[in-house]
């Protein structure tokens, strides 16, 4: 089969080719997948760099996400038969013409998806819900603050959060064009913030009456820490889920946390094991994958694709999302 590889094992965008590699075949519990799309992430990005090998066991080949269909199966696999239009999520090996991973990773693909829209969902809403529910415990009627609110990771939250009953949901973003959409968008975010430009903790404040927000997720890092740890309200939560601005802050106070009493947590998906991810993917196919529509769909929740390339265009794709122009998924098509 045919995937996407990195010559000399790293380096930047112009080291990806397609080349040659032998066909995965499925194992006891495993599933082989003729992919039809795959989506691009940040950390196909810091792996192609080299500083983020995938989990033992997985591809060396990039790509976490994808949708296609069912070509395939291991001994024991009841969860779906050959020819099932599904969407997944895989420890790695996605940018390729197949890809194997456990069936219970598998979600079937709405008949209303488009192969673009169902391989924008695996990594950016499992990462959401998994971040708002599991790890925040967000309940109806608490404030949320948002970062990265344009990503595809920020989009999915804002909404899983509107629909599940947040009362403030604030995201910010780098720029007007992105604060546009994450506000016009169904179930968008009830307020934005240009962090370039604005104070997200004035924003903040003023958005909740001075008592702050119960619940942060941010995927930006060392820039955000001492205003997060303002903006957040007594008993606040706060998980990181990506550190785009760095990792290191260089001075930290630690009385409000200790005082404001806060709760501050990491969370990776692609490191979780195996039946953590498998329930995971159940309890999101059960309580939001038949919630999700296109862009143009009149589902409470939407996919949001910022562009496609061929698969062919890998280098460009990288390029755009590493130029963080992208507002919303970049997704590939296998061509």
């Amino acid at each position: 089969m045919r995937a996407v590889l990195i010559e000399n094992e790293k380096g930047d965008a112009s080291s990806l080719f397609i080349g040659d590699v032998p066909t995965p075949a499925p194992r006891a519990g495993e599933v082989l997948v003729k992919i039809k799309a795959f989506g691009l992430n940040r950390l196909d990005i810091v792996q192609r760099q080299g500083h983020y090998p995938p989990p033992p066991g997985a591809s060396t080949i990039l790509g976490v996400e994808f949708s296609g269909i069912v070509t395939a199966i291991g001994e024991g696999v009841i969860q779906c038969k050959i020819g099932d239009e599904v969407l997944g999520l895989a420890g790695g090996g996605a940018y390729a013409e197949y890809i194997v991973t456990l069936a219970t990773h598998l979600m079937h693909k709405p008949a209303h998806m488009s192969w673009v829209q169902a391989a924008s969902i695996p990594e950016n809403f499992l990462t959401a819900f998994q971040t708002l529910f599991l790890c925040s415990n967000l309940k109806a009627g608490e404030d949320v603050l948002i970062h990265a609110a344009a990503s595809g990771v920020g989009l999915a939250a804002i909404q899983l959060a509107r629909h599940h009953g947040a009362r403030t949901v604030i995201g910010t973003a780098s720029s007007t064009e992105k604060l546009d959409m994450i506000l016009n968008m169904t179930n968008g975010a009830t307020h934005a913030a240009n962090y370039r430009t604005t104070d997200f903790v004035e924003v903040v404040k003023q958005a909740t009456g001075g008592k702050g927000v119960e619940v942060i997720i941010d995927l930006v890092g060392q820039s955000h820490w001492a205003k997060n740890i303002a903006s957040l309200a007594l008993e606040g939560r706060m998980t990181l889920v990506g550190f785009v601005s760095g990792t290191i802050v260089p001075s930290v106070d630690l009385m409000p946390i200790l005082v404001k009493r806060l709760h501050i947590e990491g969370s990776t998906l692609r490191s979780q094991k195996a039946a953590y991810q498998a329930d995971l993917i159940a309890q999101f196919e059960k309580q939001v994958l038949h919630l999700i529509t296109g862009d143009d769909g009149l589902g409470p929740i939407k996919t949001s694709i910022h562009k496609v390339y061929p698969w062919t265009e890998i280098q460009e794709a990288h390029r755009e999302m590493e130029a963080n122009k992208n507002s919303g998924k970049i997704i590939a098509e296998v061509v």
